[in-house]
C-alpha cells in the first residue's frame, strides 16, 4: 500500500504502494493502473488496455491445470494456473534472511505493538489522503486447531487524486515467527464508468500457502488461484509481515548483509525482496527536529521493473515518512508520538533493619493494650465455658504442693499421662514404686 500516486488502475501492488496504506505495501501498481485505463474526452468513453494482471475474462471451464477464461475482446481462452509446484519456484530466501527471522526475540515483537498515522502530501504540498498502520496482539485458529498467539496487522490508505477516489487496505494475522497465517487485501480505483477493484486472499492451509485473487473491472470479473508448498516458501515476507520487519530493523538500526526474502510483486508473481540502509537523517515533526533512520525496500520482479520504497523511522520504530520511488506523493508524520520504550523492572528496594521502640510509639502501644484486653476477655470466656479446666489445674496444684517434687516437669508428665486417650489406664502414682523415665532423661 503506497502513496496515493496515480489514479490509474489497481494493480495489486501499485494501489497498495501508491496510495493505499503507504506503509503496508500492497500489490496494486499505479503505473500498471494507468496503463490499464485511458480516460478519453468523454467521461463515459473509457478504453480498456491490457491490464498488467491480464485482460478481464469470463471463466469457461476448469481442470487440474487451472481455470480457463474467455476474453470479451477477442473471444480467446486463457488458462490461469491454479497451482505452482516446487519445480516452478526456483527462487529461495538467503541463509542470512532465514537467520534474521530466527534471531527476532518475542520481546522485540512486543515493542512493535503500536499504531502509526501519517498524512499523504502531494508535490504541491496539498494533503490528498491518509495512511495508518496498527499492530495488535491477537489469537488465530487455523483449520480447527487450537488458537495460537499472533499479531493482527491492519494497514489502510485512502485518498483522492484528481478527484478520483482510490485506496488500499490490508488485514492480516502474522505469527511470532513472522509467518503470514492469513491476509486479506483490497485495492480500488473509482473512475466514472470504469471502476477497478482487486481483492486478494492469502492463507496457510496445512502445508500449503494458497492465494486467491479476484479482479473486477467494470462488469468483467477475473479470478485466479495459486498454491505454493509451505516448505518452499521459507523466508516469505507478505505486505503485513514486512511492516513488522521494518520496525524491527529500524529499532536495531543495523541491516545484515545479503538479506534476500521471498515476496510477491505487484502482479502476485513470486519475486525477491531486499532491504538497504539509507543512514540517519533529520526531520522536523511538529516543533521538534529529530533523527530518523532510513530503510529502502525493493521488490525485484522477474516480470517487471523493480519497485522501491524509502521509509524513515524514529528510534522506537514509528514510521516518520514513506515514499515510493517515482511517486509524486509522500507520507509524512505530522505529530510527534509517544515513544515506545522497553519496560525495565524497578530495582528491589532494600530496607535497613530498624529498632522498633513500640512502647514509645503511642499508636503501637495503644494497639498492644487493646489486644491484651481482647485476649484476656477471650481466655476468661473459655474458662467459664469449660469449668473442668479449673478442676484439673486445682488437682494438679494440690498434688504438686503435697509431693513437692524436685523435677516438676516429670511430675506433670506423670500426672497428666492418664488423660491421654490412647494410653491404657495405670496407677497415677506408679512412679512411687519404680524409677521414672522422665527423671532419668532429665539427669
Amino acid at each position: 500500500m503506497e502513496e496515493l500516486e496515480q489514479p490509474a488502475g489497481v494493480s495489486p501492488t501499485d494501489a497498495a504502494e501508491t496510495q493505499p496504506p503507504p506503509g503496508a505495501e500492497s500489490a496494486i501498481s499505479p503505473r500498471s493502473s494507468v496503463q490499464a485505463l485511458e480516460v478519453k474526452s468523454s467521461p463515459d468513453d473509457v478504453e480498456t488496455a491490457p491490464l498488467a494482471v491480464g485482460d478481464p475474462a469470463v471463466p469457461q471451464s476448469s481442470s487440474k491445470e487451472g481455470v480457463a477464461f474467455s476474453s470479451p475482446h477477442d473471444g480467446t481462452v486463457e488458462m490461469v494456473p491454479t497451482s505452482t509446484d516446487d519445480a516452478a519456484i526456483p527462487l529461495r530466501s538467503s541463509k542470512e534472511a532465514i537467520e534474521f527471522l530466527s534471531s527476532i526475540a518475542p520481546e522485540e515483537l512486543q515493542l512493535c505493538v503500536f499504531s502509526d498515522s501519517l498524512v499523504t502530501i502531494s508535490d504541491s504540498g496539498q494533503e490528498v489522503g491518509e495512511f495508518t498502520v496498527s499492530v495488535q496482539r491477537a489469537f488465530y485458529e487455523e483449520d480447527g486447531n487450537e488458537e495460537v498467539e499472533c499479531f493482527l496487522v491492519h494497514a489502510t490508505s485512502q485518498g483522492s487524486i484528481d478527484d478520483i477516489p482510490c485506496g488500499t487496505s490490508i488485514l492480516a494475522y502474522v505469527s511470532k515467527e513472522l509467518e503470514t497465517l492469513e491476509q486479506h487485501s483490497h485495492e480500488y480505483l473509482r473512475i466514472k464508468g470504469k471502476n477497478l477493484d482487486k481483492k486478494t486472499h492469502l492463507v496457510k492451509r496445512g502445508d500449503t500457502l494458497v492465494l486467491d485473487k479476484v479482479i473486477t473491472e467494470g462488469q468483467d470479473v477475473r479470478k485466479q488461484a495459486l498454491s505454493f508448498a509451505w516448505e518452499s516458501m521459507k523466508g516469505f515476507v507478505s505486505e503485513a509481515s514486512n511492516l513488522l520487519i521494518m520496525r524491527i530493523l529500524a529499532k536495531r538500526r543495523v541491516i545484515p548483509e545479503n538479506l534476500l526474502f521471498l515476496a510477491f510483486d505487484m502482479e502476485s508473481n513470486l519475486s525477491t525482496c531486499t532491504f538497504t540502509e539509507l543512514g540517519i537523517q533529520k526531520q522536523t515533526i511538529g516543533k521538534e527536529t529529530v533523527e530518523i533512520y532510513g530503510i529502502e525496500r525493493s521488490i525485484w520482479s522477474e516480470e517487471d521493473l523493480p519497485f522501491t520504497w524509502q521509509c524513515f523511522f524514529l528510534s522506537d520504530g514509528h514510521l516518520s515518512s514513506r515514499v515510493q520511488v517515482g511517486s509524486p506523493v509522500t507520507m509524512k508524520l505530522q505529530t510527534m508520538p509517544i515513544l515506545v520504550e522497553k519496560d525495565e523492572p524497578d530495582p528491589k528496594p532494600v530496607f535497613g533493619k530498624q529498632i522498633l521502640e513500640w512502647e514509645e510509639d503511642v499508636q503501637l502501644y495503644s494497639r498492644f493494650l487493646d489486644r491484651k484486653e481482647e485476649l484476656r476477655a477471650d481466655h476468661a470466656t473459655y474458662i467459664r465455658r469449660h469449668p473442668d479446666v479449673r478442676i484439673i489445674l486445682a488437682d494438679f496444684l494440690q498434688f504438686l504442693l503435697l509431693r513437692k517434687p524436685d523435677d516438676i516437669v516429670a511430675f506433670a508428665a506423670e500426672f497428666f499421662a492418664p488423660f491421654a486417650a490412647q494410653r491404657s489406664p495405670t496407677d497415677t502414682f506408679h512412679t512411687s514404686y519404680e524409677p521414672s523415665p522422665f527423671r532419668s532423661s532429665c539427669q
